[in-house]
């Protein structure tokens, strides 16, 4: 019954998310705001929707270690996983420009969530302050581009705003009860194998919440699109530190397991580390590199598998 929860819960998070955006999109659109602004912030927000409304909800649970688990744990994937598996499917050429300002925030986001954590707790006033670095970041974001995506580049709806609120309604009440569902089944499932939360939101938590990125990257490398393979990761793990553990943070002060605090958050700033050095040294991921960082992930389960 557990595990059925677990797969609804992805079902209805992933379809929510993707009816929250499309509806967001279309009322933004009617409502005649720059397509530059949708795209940093709706769809960038909406996109994460499954990590917001999974850790929020496993906040409120009082299951802090899915909470905390899931964002560590999908930035871990993110690179490591799913990263990998793009540049294996096809090398990736990054750009400078891009990479040299999201690469950054990423770097910064990293260290600032590890300094916030490492002492086994994060309050109203380290979510604030997460929050508000998410607001420098989309102001530099903002004043750096030189132009607004195209309205056929965004996932809206040529429809009406009763049809457009109606959509992103219903994908705000889906990704709702697939939160409630995921957690709930995660919960069960940890009681059930005599499994830590934690362990459950850094691996089967984080990666179903990750899908949409996953999907997302492998067919931009699939179609030689680099830029959108890598910034899709890049602007996923800020918004998952910065927006979604700082919006957790803020709505309800998070415990962070020991074991998350003492091993899991260095191995994302590992992570991370390892993933700036390698393309600041050639400006790709070769289908090597991808290898070496699937096995990065594949050594981090086992890890993970000897705490069992």
């Amino acid at each position: 019954m557990d595990i059925l929860l677990v797969l609804a819960g992805f079902a209805a998070l992933i379809g929510g998310g993707e009816f929250l955006v499309r509806g967001a999109v279309a009322i933004a659109s009617r409502l005649r705001i720059s397509p530059l602004i949708i795209g940093l912030t709706l769809v960038g927000f909406g996109t994460s929707t499954p990590e917001l409304m999974t850790s929020l909800q496993a906040a409120l649970s009082g299951a802090p270690g899915i909470a905390v688990g899931n964002v560590v744990g999908s930035n871990i994937a993110n690179i490591l996983l799913i990263l990998g598996i793009a540049a294996v499917i096809s090398p990736i050429a990054v750009s400078k420009a891009g990479f040299m300002r999201d690469g950054g925030t990423m770097m910064v986001a990293t260290l600032l969530c590890a300094g916030l954590v490492v002492f086994g707790e994060l309050g109203r006033a380290g979510g604030a302050f997460l929050i508000a670095a998410l607001a420098v970041y989309l102001w530099m974001t903002l004043r750096d581009s030189r132009g607004a995506p195209g309205s056929d580049d965004l996932p809206g709806l040529d429809t009406g705003m009763g049809m457009a609120a109606l959509l992103a309604l219903g994908g705000l009440v889906l990704t709702l009860i697939g939160a409630r569902a995921l957690v709930t089944g995660a919960v069960g499932i940890a009681a059930d194998f005599g499994v830590s939360e934690a362990v459950i939101g850094l691996t089967v938590v984080a990666v179903g919440t990750s899908l949409p990125e996953l999907v997302t990257s492998v067919v931009a490398a699939r179609r030689g699109q680099a830029d959108i393979a890598v910034g899709n990761i890049l602007g996923s793990n800020i918004f998952n530190i910065l927006g979604i553990l700082g919006v957790t943070a803020l709505v309800r002060p998070l415990q962070v397991p020991a074991s998350i605090a003492g091993f899991d958050i260095w191995v994302m700033c590992g992570a991370t580390a390892l993933l700036i050095a390698v393309i600041l040294r050639a400006w790709r991921l070769s289908r090597l590199q991808g290898a070496v960082f699937l096995a990065g992930y594949g050594a981090y389960l086992a890890r993970l598998a000897t705490t069992l």
